[in-house]
C-alpha cells in the first residue's frame, strides 16, 4: 500500500505541477484566440441565455432545460474545492494565488464554451429519443478509430473511477466531518442519511436529477453569498487591503511566503492555476454531460450558458471565500496580518490554521465558533451533496458507454455505498486515486478538444 502511495502521489506531482497546467491553460489561450475571446464577445449574450428565461420548474422532455443543464454542472463545480481549495491555495500560495485562479476561469470559460459545443453538436439519441452526450461521443467523432476508442474508454473508465466512486468519497467526508464538528451528530449517522437522500435521487434518473440542481444551486448560492457579504461588510475598512493583498502577492508572493521570487511565483501560480482548474473543471471533461442534454436551438447557445457556469463558480463563489479569508486573516487584526517571508511558516504553524478550517475561522472571527462551525457545516452540506449526484450522473453515462444499460443497477448501488463509507472511512491513497483519475481525465478530453477546434471556431462565429 505504501509502494501505490508513492507511485500516486509521484503521478499527481508530475501531472498537477507540470502537465496539466501547461495543457489547460494552453488550452484556454488556444480556444481564446481561436473564438475571438467568445468570453468577453459573448458575455452578455450567455448572462441572457442563461437568466432571460429563469424558472426552477423547467420542463423539457427527453433532456434538461439550458438552465437546468447549467444548474446540474454548477452543482459539480461548485463543492467543497470552492472552500477547503481556495483555503489551501491561499495558505500555500499566499494570497496573490487568488489573481492566478481568476486568470486561469477568464480562460477556462472559453475551454468550457468548447466542451459545451462539442457536446451538443456530437450527441447521440436512443431508441427512446433520449439525448446522450459527453467527451465519448466527441473524442470518437474526432479519432474514428482505434485510437478514438481506446482514448474514449479511458477517460469513461477515469471518469466513473474519480467521480463515480472515489469522489464521492471525498466528498462524503467532508460533509460527515464538518456536521460532526458543529452538531455533533456521528459521521456515520450523516453517511446513512445522505446516502439514502443520494440513492433516491441516483435511482430517479435526468429528470429527478433536474429538478434537484435546479433548486439546490440558487439555494445554495444565495445562502452562501448572503453569509459571505455579511462578514465582508463587518469587515468593510479592510477590503481594500484585501484586494491589495491579492495584486501585491500575485507577483511578489516571496515578501509573504519566502524563498526566491522564482520558487514563490511558481508555487503563487502553480497554486492558484491547479485549484483553479479543479475548482471550475474547465477541460476535465466534467460538464458536457450536462450541457449534452440541454434543449436548446443552436450548440452556441450552450456554449456561452456553460461561461456563466465558470464565472458563477470562480468570479462569484470561489471569490468571497477568498476575501472573507483573506479580510479576517491577513489584515488589520488577524492572525497572519503583517507576516513576512521569514515569520509567514512560523505563525501559520502556530496559529493551527489549516485548509479545513480556515473558513471556519475566518467566520466565527466577527461571531462566535459555533456559529462558524454551523455556516460552513450547512454550506459545506449543500455544496458536496450537489457535487455527489451530479458526479454519479456523469459517472453514470460513462458506466453506460462502457459496459450497457444493465450494468447501472449496480453501479448505483456500488455509488451509494462508496457515499456511505466516505463518512466512515478516510485514507490518504483514496484521495489520491481520486486526484489521478481527476487528472487522468483531462488527457483524451484535451486532445479531441483541438482536434475539434475547427467545429468550436464555426460556432463561435454564429453570435
Amino acid at each position: 500500500m505504501d509502494i501505490l502511495q508513492n507511485i500516486v502521489s509521484l503521478v499527481n506531482e508530475y501531472l498537477s505541477d507540470y502537465v496539466l497546467i501547461i495543457l489547460l491553460v494552453g488550452a484556454g489561450l488556444f480556444f481564446s484566440i481561436r473564438t475571438r475571446f467568445v468570453q468577453v464577445r459573448c458575455f452578455g449574450e450567455g448572462l441572457k441565455n442563461t437568466f432571460g428565461n429563469f424558472s426552477l420548474h423547467g420542463k423539457k422532455e427527453g433532456g434538461f432545460s439550458s438552465f437546468q443543464a447549467l444548474a446540474t454542472a454548477v452543482a459539480a463545480q461548485v463543492g467543497t474545492g470552492n472552500i477547503v481549495g481556495a483555503s489551501g491555495a491561499i495558505l500555500i500560495g499566499g494570497p496573490g494565488a487568488i489573481f492566478w485562479m481568476w486568470i486561469v476561469a477568464f480562460l477556462g470559460m472559453s475551454t468550457i464554451y468548447a466542451e459545451a459545443v462539442l457536446a451538443q453538436k456530437t450527441r447521440v439519441m436512443d431508441k427512446d429519443g433520449i439525448p446522450h452526450g459527453g467527451p465519448v461521443y466527441y473524442i470518437k467523432h474526432a479519432f474514428p478509430n482505434l485510437f478514438g476508442k481506446i482514448l474514449a474508454v479511458l477517460f469513461a473508465v477515469a471518469i466513473t473511477v474519480a467521480l463515480g466512486f472515489m469522489g464521492a468519497m471525498v466528498q462524503a467526508n467532508s460533509i460527515g466531518e464538518t456536521c460532526h464538528n458543529a452538531f455533533g451528530i456521528p459521521a456515520w449517522l450523516v453517511g446513512v442519511i445522505i446516502a439514502i437522500l443520494a440513492g433516491g435521487i441516483f435511482l430517479g434518473g435526468v429528470a429527478r436529477l433536474a429538478r434537484v440542481t435546479e433548486k439546490l444551486v440558487p439555494l445554495m448560492a444565495i445562502l452562501y453569498l448572503l453569509g459571505g457579504f455579511l462578514v465582508l461588510a463587518l469587515r468593510i475598512e479592510f477590503i481594500p487591503d484585501t484586494f491589495a493583498c491579492i495584486f501585491k502577492y500575485a507577483f511578489s508572493p516571496e515578501a509573504l511566503i519566502g524563498g526566491g521570487l522564482g520558487h514563490a511565483l511558481k508555487t503563487a501560480v502553480s497554486q492558484g492555476v491547479k485549484r483553479g482548474l479543479f475548482s471550475n473543471e474547465a477541460g476535465m471533461g466534467s460538464t458536457p454531460h450536462a450541457h449534452a442534454i440541454a434543449q436548446v436551438k443552436t450548440p452556441h447557445i450552450q456554449g456561452t450558458v456553460a461561461m456563466i457556469g465558470v464565472f458563477i463558480d470562480t468570479a462569484v463563489v470561489l471569490t468571497v471565500t477568498a476575501l472573507i479569508i483573506i479580510s479576517t486573516i491577513y489584515t488589520g487584526d488577524g492572525p497572519l496580518a503583517g507576516a513576512t517571508g521569514e515569520t509567514y511558516a512560523d505563525l501559520l504553524k502556530n496559529s493551527g490554521l489549516t485548509q479545513t478550517n480556515l473558513v471556519q475561522y475566518a467566520v466565527a472571527s466577527v461571531s462566535t465558533v459555533t456559529i462558524g462551525n454551523i455556516f460552513i457545516a450547512i454550506c459545506l452540506l449543500f455544496f458536496a451533496f450537489s457535487t455527489i449526484i451530479s458526479w454519479n450522473y456523469f459517472g453514470k453515462i460513462n458506466c453506460h458507454y462502457l459496459f450497457g444499460k444493465k450494468s447501472l443497477g449496480i453501479y448505483s448501488a456500488l455509488a451509494v455505498l462508496f457515499v456511505f463509507l466516505g463518512t466512515v472511512v478516510k485514507s490518504d491513497l483514496v484521495w489520491g486515486m481520486q486526484d489521478m483519475f481527476n487528472q487522468l481525465m483531462v488527457l483524451p478530453n484535451v486532445i479531441a478538444l483541438f482536434a475539434l477546434s475547427g467545429l468550436v471556431a464555426a460556432s463561435a462565429k454564429e453570435r
